[in-house]
């Protein structure tokens, strides 16, 4: 297969999805808390959770339709956990990276308006993007922001290497207490990305193969090979950078989305110098906001899928339904909590983590079956990595509810 850069859209859209709260802000505190002692963890659930989001772009061109599809014909019953699992999510995944996104907001262009007022002014504009640019602005902004913030984490690193005054160890840790389980749970939960996104994921490739004829299966594993390679190298950067600049030392991260958001971007500037704050904070700013995108944008295009399959096509324009549901719950739900940041993003990442668990069988169960041609079912390699990612799973999630 000859590259073209055509061919690339679904998978930078999957990386813009999943560097965002799992990257900025868990792996860097995962790096400040532990050093390089959580690097074994990243490496591990992006191993493990690899063949499941990957299952997602295989199966859609492999079929010409969705996973959401695909789950249909496995049983209705499938569709509707499906369906209730995304409502008991949705508003606060959304709300956990919008707020973060507008924590950025505040930092960068002023604190002159509260961050209640960033909240809806960012899913305002996120609003009208996906209402008036549709799919084809997604495809074409994402290659922009993944590349301008791998480039800038990878200077960064590089800088703080090199200003690198103290020893540091790669010895790896496990979690003891109840509270260092809870954040590598948490940690792992996003990391990469909820394995949900799978399901964005296969709606994504549906749409790039009416745009872009030549877009077949195998195009778009290697596009979604590329967008996951990105995923694991900003993972190891912001870990680095958080062991490299806030190990040993007394700053503590901030539960507070705006103080959090500062903390962040000082971090940068503190290695690349007070002449990179502007462009660190944009590049930083734009991955945030390119995740509040996708999943706005994601998260009602799954629903209005699945209402349809479900109960046939009595909503019209269902897309446009639930991104209003979607934008409203959120606000809703934000006033409500107050802006609770650290709680919110620890809620959303345990409870992808353990949901986790059902996309992988019901994932692994569908591209194994007779709905899959079998040219594109799993080679018996994929086969075993599935195996042992549903059993590094499940045993992850029992080994967190038994410390509650």
């Amino acid at each position: 297969m000859s590259f073209n850069l055509k061919n690339i859209g679904p998978g930078l859209l999957f990386a813009g999805a999943a560097i965002g709260v799992s990257h900025l802000v868990q792996s860097t505190r995962a790096g400040a808390d532990f050093g390089f002692g959580l690097v074994w963890a990243l490496l591990l659930v992006n191993i493990f959770k690899y063949p499941f989001f990957q299952f997602g772009p295989r199966y859609a061109l492999a079929t010409g339709e969705s996973l959401l599809d695909g789950y249909k014909k496995l049983g209705k019953g499938v569709l509707i956990t499906y369906f209730i699992l995304s409502i008991a999510t949705m508003f606060t995944i959304q709300l956990a990276v919008t707020i973060v996104t507008a924590g950025l907001a505040s930092s960068i262009f002023g604190d002159f308006i509260s961050l209640e007022f960033w909240t809806v002014i960012i899913l305002g504009i996120s609003f009208s993007i996906l209402v008036f640019g549709k799919y084809s602005f997604l495809d074409k902004l994402m290659k922009v922001i993944v590349l301008t913030l791998t480039i800038s984490t990878v200077v960064a690193v590089i800088i703080a290497l090199s200003n690198n005054q103290t020893s540091f160890s790669f010895a790896q840790i496990l979690p003891k207490n109840s509270v260092e389980i809870a954040f590598l749970i948490a940690f792992m939960g996003w990391m990469p990305a909820p394995l949900d996104i799978s399901i964005w994921h296969s709606l994504w490739a549906i749409e790039k193969h009416k745009d872009t004829n030549t877009y077949d299966v195998k195009s778009s594993l290697f596009d979604f090979n590329v967008g996951y390679l990105f995923t694991i190298i900003l993972g190891l950067g912001f870990i680095s950078l958080g062991a490299l600049v806030m190990f040993h030392t007394e700053d503590v991260f901030s539960g507070s989305a705006s103080e959090f958001s500062n903390q962040l971007i000082n971090m940068y500037t503190k290695n690349l110098g007070s002449w990179s704050y502007v462009i660190i904070g944009i590049a930083a700013f734009t991955t945030m906001f390119s995740t509040t995108l996708t999943t706005l944008d994601a998260s009602p295009r799954a629903m209005e899928k699945t209402t349809q399959l479900l109960f046939g096509n009595i909503l019209k324009r269902g897309y446009l339904l639930w991104l209003l549901i979607l934008a409203l719950g959120t606000i809703f739900i934000f006033f409500f909590l107050n802006s609770e940041m650290g709680l919110l993003i620890k809620i959303a990442t345990i409870l992808s983590f353990l949901t986790a668990p059902f996309y992988a069988i019901i994932n692994y169960r569908l591209i194994s079956s007779k709905h899959t041609p079998k040219e594109w079912q799993p080679s018996i390699k994929m086969h075993i990595l599935s195996i042992l990612g549903i059993l590094f799973l499940i045993a992850f999630s029992i080994w967190y509810l038994s410390t509650l």
